[in-house]
């Protein structure tokens, strides 16, 4: 599965349950570790790891796991790295004080996922 397509399946996966804010940022450009960059919004700890296991088990349907995940147990920030995207699901204190998309926004390379 391409880059891009498996970015906007994530979208729809996070979107299906009710995540708040979905970005698909497009880092190809800027950084060699993702080509795509998911991020978005739990309304609490326990929707952030329900949001992070949800994205896990449907992929995993399709032979995709992550080869590294972290802090999915905590429920503040949760990240998964698919290779060529990494998504990252916070809880609203922690979407505002890292505020990712802050750091990599050129202008053009962020889509908002409704």
């Amino acid at each position: 599965m391409e880059a891009k397509e498996l970015a906007l399946k994530i979208c729809k996966i996070l979107s299906d349950k009710k995540a708040t804010d979905i970005l698909k940022i497009d880092v190809a450009d800027k950084t060699i570790i993702a080509d795509y960059y998911v991020v978005a919004t739990g309304r609490s700890m326990t929707h952030v790891k329900s949001l992070a296991e949800n994205v896990e088990e449907e992929l995993d349907k399709e032979g995709l796991g992550p080869t590294r995940r972290e802090g999915v147990r905590e429920g503040r920030w949760a990240v998964l790295d698919y290779g060529d995207v990494v998504v990252h699901i916070f809880n609203d204190e922690s979407r505002l004080f890292y505020h990712l998309e802050r750091l990599w926004d050129s202008g053009d390379n962020v889509e908002k996922f409704d």
